[in-house]
């Protein structure tokens, strides 16, 4: 899909006996001496503040074989769903990912010492999705990671209702379309009358960077202050095809 920077609007002056190409799931309009129009194409967008965070957590735990690892990855597990529902998340907020119980590779471990490296046979990792209100991101990302989430990190920023800003982005394009319009009108000496087609084409988000945390355990250190983390502005923008009638 390609996406039309702001300042681009596209204008299209139809005269008599012309057919106007409308998208493809759209009736074609016939233009003659008793039809005649004019087409906008514009595009505009609304900026609003995320209101919900979808926090990815996960950990890996070792052990010297399967059992033992088994057990360690059980024991984090579980300590990180309970603080994260201890801090009144509804457990349906909280999904698993992935998780996995397996060897570790050599070359993961190259670089142990030989008594480290026993200590590192087997591997479990296991990662979820915590649903929260942005404003909450931070305290459950701290939360898991003190429960012992050593791979997470990653914020994927949305809003509740989707719909409305994209409507409200719908609606400044058809405005625009409208201005434009009329200012052609005026150019040509005519009068500018009622809108006799519409049609909004939604564009595509740019590609959120993703931020991947490794939480690592300080001896005997003060608890950290949960990181600064800030929602982020969320973009929405459409394009509009607005046939005008002229008079």
């Amino acid at each position: 899909m390609k996406i039309l920077p702001l300042t681009r609007v596209a204008l299209v002056a139809a005269v008599a006996l012309v057919i106007v190409a409308v998208p493809a799931n759209a009736q074609t309009i016939q233009v003659n001496k008793d039809n005649r129009t004019i087409a906008i194409t514009a595009t505009d967008k609304v900026i609003v503040m995320a209101d919900t965070a979808t926090v990815h957590i996960g950990f890996i735990a070792y052990g010297p074989d399967s059992d033992a690892a088994y057990a360690a990855g059980s024991r984090t597990s579980n300590a990180i769903v309970k603080a994260i529902t201890s801090a009144g998340v509804p457990s349906d907020a909280i999904q698993s990912e992935n998780q996995n119980v397996a060897p570790v590779q050599e070359y993961q471990v190259d670089k142990l010492t030989p008594a480290e490296k026993a200590q590192r046979k087997f591997q479990v990792t296991q990662s979820w999705t915590v649903r929260t209100p942005a404003d909450n991101a931070a305290k459950i990302l701290d939360l898991a990671v003190k429960a012992g989430a050593n791979q997470s990190g990653q914020i994927d920023w949305s809003l509740k209702d989707e719909n409305a800003s994209q409507a409200e982005a719908a609606g400044k394009a058809l405005q625009r379309a409208r201005t434009v319009a009329a200012e052609m009108a005026k150019g040509l000496n005519v009068k500018l009358g009622a809108l006799v087609f519409a049609s909004n084409e939604t564009q595509a988000e740019p590609p959120r960077p993703l931020m991947r945390m490794a939480a690592s355990a300080g001896a005997m250190a003060p608890p950290p202050q949960p990181l600064a983390i800030n929602p982020r502005q969320i973009e929405k923008s459409a394009t509009v095809y607005a046939v005008f009638a002229i008079e």
